[in-house]
């Protein structure tokens, strides 16, 4: 498989080891899309930034090149690209968290969310520790949580990072050197239910990542890592 890497940072060099590991080729690194050849490429993995990741994908599909992409903070413009990637009958898997811990971990939140829900006295809330390199905030990965919370109860109608009526607070906190924490917190007067999932290094993204674009390739249409993994 011939990969094409959209973005090279910390996250891309890790996904360049690691299918270099399992056979592949690295045929393209670069931040830049405009300056390359991207057909050359039988895959491409966008781990950009959020400013270039629509850019990145639409690039991608007008050229029928399958995209996985796990740069968070720009889906403002996500239906814009599901309807592109439609349009030109290309393939397309987007993720908030490609882990396959954090992706079980997503089934027990929504799991847990659904038999919370005729418990009224429990409050939730969403904490998340990044690395300060992480430039949004919340991350996708708390807000997919957040989301599929607000779906299975009925006292949340929004996410926030602020003190709002019906609004599940998520408290995001940058730290050095820590990969990815996520932490869902049940409390009530009586006691306190938690589930977290901890991150040890970026090796579980990557591999994810990777898995999800052996699996794209020769695909048509819009899936995500519960397709992948066969969760639904």
């Amino acid at each position: 498989m011939k990969i094409a890497l959209l973005g090279y940072g910390k996250m891309g060099k890790t996904i360049e080891a690691l299918a270099i590991q399992r056979g592949h080729t690295i045929v393209i690194k670069t931040s830049q899309i405009d300056n390359v050849d991207i057909t050359q490429a039988d895959v491409a993995i966008d781990f950009s930034i959020p400013e270039a990741a629509f850019h990145n994908i639409s690039t991608c599909f007008n050229n029928n090149i399958p995209v996985v992409s796990g740069t968070t903070g720009w889906l403002k413009q996500f239906d814009t690209a599901v309807n592109l990637c439609h349009e030109k009958k290309g393939a397309f898997i987007y993720a908030s968290n490609f882990s396959l811990g954090v992706n079980l971990f997503f089934e027990l939140n929504s799991k847990l969310a659904q038999m919370m829900s005729q418990f009224e006295d429990y409050k939730v809330n969403i904490e998340e520790i990044h690395h300060t390199q992480k430039l949004d905030a919340p991350s996708g990965t708390a807000i997919t949580l957040a989301e599929d919370i607000i779906t299975n109860q009925k006292h949340y109608t929004k996410w926030s990072l602020e003190d709002e009526a019906r609004a599940l607070p998520i408290e995001a906190k940058r730290i050095e050197n820590v990969p990815g924490t996520h932490i869902v917190t049940y409390k009530s007067d009586i006691d306190t239910i938690t589930i977290e999932h901890e991150a040890h290094n970026r090796n579980g993204f990557a591999l994810g990542a990777i898995v999800a674009a052996e699996w794209l390739i020769g695909k048509q249409g819009v899936y995500t890592m519960k397709d992948v993994l066969n969760l639904s």
